[in-house]
């Protein structure tokens, strides 16, 4: 399988939130924006390996400020790293005030996502070519959440069974 650019996974989705995206503090709900992080990481994933994905792990969800009913939010999500059949896909979200075009970062998103064919089985994915230094920045930043992530697992299972 030859190397895919990250560049070609770039996914971009826009929401005007209304009303019935608001909490009971009057902000967009925290699950309204991890779903639509969802939705575009999935768009990205699909673009980088052209198959069916489904969501593995939504590794880091950081809200960084709230959003605004009324408010336009864009998710911008690229492929950061390629693995067998997995990828992480970094998510950003900011929020724009549709009169004064003012923007702001409000909350960061990495899922992990999986490619499967047809019976639901995961399958390979093409790897991936960073080609900027913000794109290799973001492909190492990658290994190392994939790395604490599977530390973390062998700890949890390690400790379970000396615990049994």
């Amino acid at each position: 399988m030859d190397p895919k650019p990250a560049s070609e996974s770039k996914a971009v989705l826009v929401r005007w939130m209304g009303i019935g995206d608001a909490n009971s503090a009057g902000f967009v709900h925290g699950g309204i924006v991890m779903k639509l992080c969802d939705e575009v990481a999935g768009i990205a994933a699909i673009r980088h390996c052209r198959s069916r994905v489904v969501t593995a792990a939504m590794d880091r969800m950081t809200f960084i400020l709230p959003v605004h009913i009324g408010e336009l939010v864009t998710c911008s999500a690229t492929v950061n790293a390629a693995w067998r059949t997995s990828m992480e896909v970094g998510v950003r979200v900011e929020a724009e005030n549709p009169r004064t075009g003012d923007k702001r970062h409000t909350s960061t998103a990495y899922l992990t996502m999986v490619a499967v064919d047809d019976d639901g089985s995961p399958m390979p994915v093409p790897p991936l070519r960073a080609e900027s230094e913000d794109e290799q920045r973001r492909e190492r930043e990658a290994e190392l959440r994939r790395r604490n992530r599977l530390a973390e697992r062998e700890q949890i299972l390690a400790n379970r069974s000396e615990r049994n």
